[in-house]
């Protein structure tokens, strides 16, 4: 899965002040990160304020989505909730032609023991042939997936090829970079933890900061991968602010902000999510500016 080495974005779901989706802006945005030395594109997940799209909005999105990639990026789709039986049957009745893995995050709310989460998952696994990406977001689910849970998925299911991680806990992430099989993909789910991940072995990142910011921080992971600590980190530093910034009030309310300044999309979100306020938009307005100078 050499597509999956590097920086990967979730993509945000534009939408217009009636509410609607924006698919001229959501192409704006593919067309941005590709232009700008994204490696892959990831397709609703969570940063796509997925939980809020009806099942042909969702369509339309993967529609607008593949059409303007237009075969140029690798693409993995998100599939994944708290309904197990709903996640396999997506599962089976979803084409995944376009895609070369499916992001499956860990069950929310109903907090499954870990022997729950590694029965969710090998339902999951065999439902499909697709490569999947496992997703353990604690912030999110609030529950964590140990890494036992995740070793022994990696070694159970040969389509079980990768962990999103975004637990924001380096010291888990190099627990499961050391105790998965070599060839397990290690993605960083944490813009701010994402180099030390790399640099510790890990396979990269599915980002948010990297929508807004791909050229920098794409080049950050691949100076990280190739060992180029110096330049890398300078990088780093450069963006960590920004990243703090557009998580400060939720996410996607930050990244949309960002993106609104660049101009690519207008700032709506979908409720329960509302725009954030005047004073973190001046700041993030500010970052860009000295950033771009």
């Amino acid at each position: 899965m050499q597509d999956l080495i590097g920086t990967g974005v979730a993509l945000i779901t534009p939408f217009t002040a009636a509410g609607e989706v924006d698919h001229s802006a959501l192409e704006q945005v593919v067309n941005y990160q590709i232009d700008n030395g994204i490696d892959y594109l990831v397709v609703l997940g969570t940063t796509g304020e997925s939980a809020t799209l009806t099942l042909e909005e969702k369509e339309a999105v993967k529609s607008t989505i593949t059409k303007a990639n237009a075969g140029r990026l690798p693409m993995v789709l998100g599939i994944g909730g708290s309904n197990t039986a709903a996640v396999v049957n997506e599962l089976k009745t979803t084409d995944l032609t376009d895609y070369i893995a499916v992001l499956s995050v860990s069950p929310a709310y109903n907090k499954p023991t870990q022997e729950g989460v590694y029965q969710h998952f090998k339902a999951v696994a065999t439902a499909t042939d697709k490569p999947i990406i496992l997703y353990n977001v604690p912030g999110r689910t609030a529950s964590n997936m140990d890494v036992e849970t995740v070793v022994r998925l990696a070694h159970d299911f040969d389509n079980i090829i990768g962990i999103k991680e975004a637990a924001g806990d380096i010291v888990q992430a190099m627990k499961l970079i050391q105790y998965t099989p070599k060839d397990f993909l290690v993605i960083s789910g944490d813009d701010m933890i994402t180099l030390s991940m790399v640099l510790a072995g890990g396979a990269g990142v599915i980002s948010v900061i990297g929508q807004g910011l791909p050229q920098g921080f794409s080049d950050m992971v691949r100076y990280g991968l190739n060992g180029d600590v110096e330049e890398a980190f300078e990088l780093h530093y450069k963006i960590a602010a920004s990243i703090d910034m557009i998580f400060e009030q939720g996410n996607p309310g930050g990244i949309k902000a960002m993106l609104a300044e660049i101009g690519l999309i207008n700032e709506y979100l979908r409720l329960p999510l509302v725009p954030i306020n005047d004073d973190l938009r001046s700041r993030i307005k500010l970052f860009i500016k000295q950033y771009d100078a």
